[in-house]
């Protein structure tokens, strides 16, 4: 083996993250974001979180308050068996996986019926 560390190149570059919930690569550039699996205010400051694509994370905070978040949507395989979210997944896994655009508070939602997150 050679010490004087000729021959090596850079490292290799490593694979992209891939988002847990659309299964679509997170590639650099891309719009991003941690979601905690409990809210923090519901406790979960300290706990886990998952690196996803903004527009998946936008998708959850905008369908589900933070209360049932903590209550019912607590894991990936939680969040997606939710049909309303497993239809959003379907449709965002048809997009570039850079792809992002705004993302609209549901009806119940926007009716007052959940609070929205920021």
């Amino acid at each position: 083996m050679r010490r004087d560390g000729e021959g090596r190149g850079p490292p290799p570059p490593r694979p992209a993250p891939v988002c847990p919930l659309c299964d679509r690569p997170i590639p650099p550039g891309a719009k991003a974001s941690r979601h905690h699996l409990v809210p923090k205010l519901k406790g979960g400051a300290k706990l886990g979180t998952i690196h996803l694509h903004q527009l998946c994370h936008s998708a959850i905070h905008a369908r589900f308050s933070e209360a049932e978040i903590a209550r019912r949507l607590s894991d990936v395989e939680s969040l997606k068996a939710d049909p309303e979210l497993a239809e959003f997944l379907a449709w965002v896994r048809t997009k570039p996986d850079d792809f992002h655009a705004p993302t609209r508070l549901t009806r119940d939602r926007r009716d007052g019926r959940g609070r929205r997150h920021r």
